[in-house]
């Protein structure tokens, strides 16, 4: 069914499906990159939630382990067109790099790059205005006055002292328990709408669908390791192998990647070889990195391969940030209009705009700027996506093509 929220009339599954797959084609640069430009489209452009609940949901997203921006993407969809969003959503986003890593798995790309070096250094660099321009707008909204901006920049200090995900998730506890003290005594948490005011954060499921749904995420965690010591197979171990990832990895990206060597390479599933050109392959595609498992898949050495073997590790490793999302949203959304939640994500949020700017020294910039050429098309493309306001597809685009140009050119 169509849901009504902020930002215009109702929005079905297909149109869910049709926004989410442009994104899937186009959002290059890895999830820090995805979660700028799902603000860019959804609270810029769309309007379909405020900038503070945004914000709030992609403080529940880093909480929860999985793929965080895929994990947003399933919640905006979810809470556009209820269950059947949330699936469109990462069907459309996941849908194009999964498609061309796994014929990569098949051989159909013969082994060579997806792209020319050039043009995949010129989507890193594009990453980096993607993730200025996420800073740029989330701190003009979320780190108003010195208490907010002296959070933002502890936060984004402290997260490049400590790196790892529990740095970031301890940032954002500490961050809250500040919030909580600072911003709730009787004082506003942060300029929010009134509480009956449409913000957009609408969950179209009830608690106890929620906790049904949790109760099923750790049920398969314990379940499937019996299942495959009682029916041996391939098959079986391949779910339970990329569920466990899926359910187990925090900060997902390329955190996923060491676990899922482990669990298919010492098997003798895919061969090292292989694994490290997947990953290379990976780089070079828009969408999550989370469809490396559809790579995996594609190229196992033991049934089942393929088509099939692709979709079985791209679902299962999936599947957990479905039931995650699905059941804990239930218990967000009511809980963060409490007046000492709101004070609490005051701090949460402005650790969250400190987390993405540590992002983008390391390493989104670190990763991407070598050169003062580098430094001058990221500048170009920040310049056109915040103040001529071109759309990220095009600023991918010629970013894409400016890479290639320089590297053929220095």
């Amino acid at each position: 069914m169509p849901q009504h929220s902020a930002g215009g009339g109702p929005t079905s599954a297909w149109q869910v499906f049709g926004i989410f797959l442009r994104l899937g084609l186009t959002s290059f640069g890895g999830p820090v990159a995805h979660l700028g430009y799902f603000r860019d489209e959804f609270v810029q452009r769309r309007r379909w939630l405020t900038e503070h609940s945004y914000a709030d949901l992609v403080a529940l997203c880093q909480f929860l382990p999985g793929p965080a921006s895929s994990q947003v993407g399933m919640a905006l969809g979810l809470m556009r067109a209820g269950m059947p969003g949330a699936l469109a959503a990462w069907l459309g986003f996941t849908l194009p790099s999964a498609l061309v890593l796994a014929l990569f798995g098949l051989g159909l790309a013969g082994g060579h790059a997806v792209l020319p070096a050039g043009a995949i250094h010129g989507l890193k660099v594009v990453a980096v205005a993607v993730v200025a321009q996420a800073v740029w707008g989330m701190a003009r909204s979320l780190c108003v006055g010195r208490a907010r901006v002296t959070l933002m920049v502890l936060a984004c200090c402290a997260v490049l002292l400590v790196p790892g995900v529990w740095g970031q998730v301890g940032v954002m506890l500490a961050a809250g328990v500040a919030g909580r003290w600072l911003f709730g005594r009787g004082r506003a948490a942060a300029p929010q709408a009134p509480i009956d005011a449409p913000d957009g954060l609408h969950v179209p499921l009830r608690r106890r669908t929620g906790a049904v749904l949790l109760v099923v995420f750790v049920a398969l965690l314990v379940l499937l390791p019996l299942a495959v010591r009682l029916w041996p197979g391939s098959l079986l171990a391949m779910v339970d192998a990329f569920y466990r990832v899926g359910a187990l990895v925090f900060g997902g990206g390329h955190v996923v990647l060491p676990l899922l060597q482990a669990e298919v390479v010492g098997p003798g599933w895919v061969s090292a070889d292989a694994f490290l050109a997947g990953y290379g392959a990976t780089q070079a595609v828009p969408g999550p990195l989370f469809t490396f498992a559809a790579f995996l898949g594609a190229s196992m050495q033991v049934w089942p391969g393929g088509w099939l073997g692709a979709v079985v590790c791209l679902v299962a490793i999936f599947v957990p940030s479905f039931l995650l999302v699905a059941g804990a949203l239930p218990f967000w959304a009511p809980l963060r209009r409490s007046p000492h939640a709101q004070a609490a994500l005051a701090g949460v949020n402005a650790a969250v705009v400190g987390l993405l700017l540590a992002a983008l020294y390391n390493p989104v910039w670190t990763s991407a700027i070598h050169s003062g050429a580098d430094f001058g098309l990221a500048l170009a493309a920040f310049v056109a996506l915040v103040f001529w306001r071109a759309p990220p597809w095009a600023v991918v685009l010629a970013c894409g093509v400016g890479g290639a140009v320089l590297a053929a050119w220095l």
